[in-house]
């Protein structure tokens, strides 16, 4: 790392801190004000047995009734980890486009399909645009694939090449199966565009009937390649988010669940996004508001939006800009 590169990393450390603790007296003078808590009260595990406390209150209050003083404490343990903010653009425009991620996620899930066969549904609707998919969903899609050929090549596809064959990219993905499957080449017709689209068509028809195996092998590899090509950072962030989605959890039931099966769990590097803290937020005033009056819109409003999820906006970078002024000589 270059001498620059860690003085800004420290630099942006200082600065995520300071934030960190202004945003965090603000939450404190407002939930005195509105009689959350007292200068007296605790707000973190005191005591025997208290361990994960805090935790269990969070995940109890989306769906129980909770006083108070223990909202302010679910408040500020939502206030210092708000999630991952995408500065992601939806596509928009005559090309069909979906925004990736859960809105492609619900829809593969509602209509049982798989990535390929949903693109290749838009292929065939003239769209142009491929939204981009979540590893899970991928990973799904070549278990299909692999589990229906199995059934005419149980000799081939072996446990051990499964094995071989995981966290490949396209190209090796090839090399792999070129042996195994006696693989010598499989010549192509037609446009990128046209192979574009019977790649997508192979992998609808290879997971419900037998496929030459050159056809299944192009399948694998095209999987592969999507897979070997998502960031893992960001997918692991997907993933969660999507099964917080699916299993109807908030972020802090997730969390619980797993020191619940095992206390001695690491939550230190779980991501989640800014989205799924502002769902869980609402969830957890939505339902604490049926039992506390001093929930109100105002106070609502000025939690989320001022204090906790407050995003300030990038600061001027005019200063930065050097003018220079240009005399032409006159003729």
């Amino acid at each position: 790392m270059t001498t620059n590169a860690d003085r800004t990393l420290k630099r942006t450390a200082r600065r995520n801190l300071q934030r960190y603790k202004l945003r965090r007296e603000n939450l404190l003078s407002v939930l005195k004000e509105n009689g959350f808590i007292t200068d007296d009260s605790v707000l973190c595990e005191q005591g025997n047995r208290t361990t994960f406390e805090t935790r269990l209150l969070r995940s109890k209050a989306a769906t129980e009734k909770i006083s108070l003083e223990e909202l302010a404490r679910v408040f500020i343990m939502i206030n210092k980890k708000r999630g991952y903010k995408s500065s992601r653009k939806v596509n928009s425009g005559e090309e069909g486009s979906l925004i990736d991620g859960m809105t492609v996620a619900r829809k593969l899930y509602d209509e049982h399909l798989t990535p390929g066969q949903y693109v290749y549904q838009l292929l065939c609707e003239d769209k142009k645009y491929i939204p981009d998919f979540y590893p899970s969903d991928l990973d799904a899609e070549f278990e299909a694939v692999w589990n229906c050929q199995k059934q005419f090549y149980a000799d081939i596809f072996t446990d051990e090449l499964r094995e071989a064959l995981r966290g490949k990219n396209e190209k090796q993905t090839w090399g792999i199966c070129s042996e195994p499957l006696g693989l010598k080449g499989i010549k192509r017709n037609g446009s990128t565009a046209d192979q574009r689209v019977e790649n997508y068509r192979w992998r609808t028809e290879a997971i419900s009937k037998q496929m030459p195996l050159e056809q299944v092998a192009v399948v694998l590899q095209k999987i592969n390649g999507q897979i070997a090509g998502t960031s893992g950072y960001l997918g692991a962030i997907s993933d969660r988010s999507k099964e917080l989605y699916f299993n109807h959890q908030t972020v802090g039931q997730f969390q619980m669940k797993q020191l619940s099966d095992n206390p001695n769990t690491s939550l230190k590097n779980q991501v989640f996004y800014r989205q799924d803290y502002l769902d869980e937020f609402e969830r957890i005033w939505e339902t604490q508001a049926k039992y506390h009056s001093q929930l109100t819109a105002d106070l609502k409003h000025e939690l989320r939006d001022i204090v906790i999820f407050y995003q300030r906006p990038l600061k001027s970078q005019k200063g930065l800009v050097n003018y220079w002024l240009v005399i032409l000589p006159q003729r």
